[in-house]
């Protein structure tokens, strides 16, 4: 079996409020703000970078965005169902988003407070 080579350590989001999108990220994840730099802001678990969790990179930018992301996060509760969980993240600034879904699946489409999709899975994680 070969050895692994790599893993993702962090995951890059362009966005034009860094600092808004940390707080609700921090909120949806339960992840806090590990460092600040030029105006970017790296968030994720209590015990830092280079854990088991990727960190987050939300990095400043003017660029609009445009049509729907080529890549998206999906999150799963952890200690509810989806149905509170949706509760949760849409008081904390998400809203339903439109990709083209049926109503038949099993998951959710969500967007941040800046537009970025991403989908709420049903399948609870421990």
């Amino acid at each position: 079996m070969p050895a692994v080579a790599c893993r993702i350590s962090e995951l890059v989001l362009d966005c034009h409020d860094p600092e808004a999108l940390a707080e609700f990220w921090c909120e949806v994840l339960g992840f806090v703000v590990l460092h600040r730099e030029d105006g970017d802001v790296e968030i994720g678990p209590r015990e830092g970078f280079g854990g088991l969790q990727p960190t987050l990179v939300l990095s400043r930018s003017e660029d609009p965005k445009t049509g729907k992301l080529p890549l998206h996060i999906d999150v799963n509760p952890t200690d509810r169902d989806q149905d509170a969980e949706l509760e949760r993240l849409l008081a904390a600034g998400a809203r339903h988003a439109d990709v083209g879904q049926t109503g038949e699946e099993s998951w959710i489409v969500l967007a941040d407070p800046e537009g970025n999709e991403f989908c709420l899975l049903r399948r609870r994680l421990g």
